[in-house]
């Protein structure tokens, strides 16, 4: 597993604006969408997106990255030991 400040410094060499955010288990995100390019690496626990005009699921735990075009249509769940995760736009 990557430690938490090795991926924030991969996440600051390709993105803007960064930041860490948590949720609890079984927290959810209503479908909604950015006007910008969202780089996202889950930290600790899972959380899956769900891409809504795709009809597909990411699932990410400790370690995984994520890049979503602006304008995406997504969702989101949180698993079931909650998460942690860093995101930056571009």
């Amino acid at each position: 597993m990557t430690a938490p400040d090795e991926l924030m410094t991969r996440l600051r060499g390709e993105a803007t604006g960064c930041y860490s955010w948590s949720n609890g288990p079984g927290d959810r995100y209503a479908p909604h969408s950015h006007g910008y390019e969202k780089v996202l690496y889950c930290v600790d626990g899972s959380i899956a997106f769900i891409l809504e005009g795709e009809g597909r699921r990411l699932d990410l735990t400790a370690g995984d990255r994520m890049v979503l075009p602006s304008g995406t249509v997504h969702s989101a769940e949180v698993g079931p030991d909650g998460c942690t995760c860093i995101e930056g736009r571009r």
